[in-house]
């Protein structure tokens, strides 16, 4: 069964944070520069919440566009759902249904080890279809033949 320890070791480990008293114009240009939809918000060594686009495009919306001084503790997600690296990928697709959540933290106790995104999540799935795919063909190509031609339980040709 596929874990999330798995997906995160695909992934890689770069990983962006920042805290809940960032301002969110700064918050907003590190998404941007680094083409990431998430920002782990960490305060004292511990996970403070989730900034993802949906937070902002909530608050563009709200205060009409005036970032002002807000800081991403105004507009983040306080209580983000988060798994440890022995979840199951089932559990993460149901999870990320069931909250609408497009990225899930990855904790190993108070300790942050990743994101797992929507994407990942999907990519990660494609790949284990892929295999199992490819394993089955080979299997199928492999199946053993008796002496004389006909496959392993199956008569060599029409019965009379």
């Amino acid at each position: 069964m596929l874990r999330v320890s798995e997906i995160l070791r695909v992934k890689g480990n770069t990983l962006y944070t920042a805290t809940p008293d960032m301002p969110v114009s700064q918050a907003i240009q590190t998404m941007s520069e680094q083409d990431i939809g998430s920002l782990v918000i960490m305060e004292h060594g511990m996970l403070a919440g989730m900034l993802t686009f949906r937070e902002i495009l909530r608050h563009i919306h709200r205060a009409q566009g005036d970032f002002g001084d807000y800081t991403v503790r105004a507009i983040m997600d306080d209580a983000p759902v988060s798994v440890t690296p022995n979840t199951s990928a089932d559990e993460v697709q149901r999870l990320m249904l069931e909250k609408h959540a497009r990225y899930i933290p990855v904790m190993d106790g108070p300790v942050l080890l990743g994101v797992i995104s929507f994407y990942d999540m999907a990519r990660a799935i494609v790949a284990a279809q892929q295999f199992e795919n490819n394993m089955l063909k080979a299997y199928i190509r492999d199946w053993p033949v008796e002496e004389g031609g006909a496959e392993a339980g199956k008569p060599a040709g029409p019965m009379l």
